[in-house]
């Protein structure tokens, strides 16, 4: 798969949130990952991550969204549920991206909202867990992106 990506939360407040959010990142290959505008008590983080994820991916924290300093070339991908926002299925990944979820109890700022280059939505009729639906983004990325079979038209996996 070309490109890299990666994955950000903006005004997250639980560290366990944060620890799954950088496993998942570790696992699906992420580049980086980001808070903007965290809580303070998110530094404890590490402890919900048993891959140890600060060791291998660089982790980086922004205060504020003025200070976000992403690669050249890399689009920032808001993942909210607004009426305009393209759904996930649908969405066409950016080979450079960098996907930024909104906080534990709200959505993503208008600020931040305005600084992004594209919006998706996961098709769920509610909000769902921070660090789910950054695995599902990652998941969805890592899908069409890569270079995988169609799926056998009958039920199971492909024939040999």
């Amino acid at each position: 798969m070309r490109g890299y990506f990666a994955i950000g939360a903006e005004g997250i407040s639980k560290p366990m949130n944060l620890g799954a959010l950088m496993r998942t990142a570790n696992a699906f290959g992420a580049s980086f990952v980001y808070s903007v505008g965290a809580h303070d008590k998110v530094h404890t983080a590490y402890k919900a991550d048993t891959s140890r994820t600060f060791k291998t991916v660089p982790y980086y924290q922004w205060d504020r969204i003025d200070e976000m300093a992403l690669p050249k070339g890399c689009k920032l991908v808001g993942v909210e549920l607004t009426e305009d926002a393209v759904e996930l299925p649908e969405f066409r990944h950016p080979r450079a991206a960098a996907y930024i979820l909104g906080r534990e109890r709200g959505d993503l700022s208008a600020e931040m909202l305005a600084k992004c280059d594209h919006v998706v939505k996961i098709p769920t009729r509610f909000c769902i867990n921070v660090s789910l639906a950054g695995a599902l983004v990652m998941y969805d990325r890592v899908r069409s992106m890569g270079a995988w079979r169609d799926r056998p038209v009958m039920p199971g996996g492909p024939n040999p």
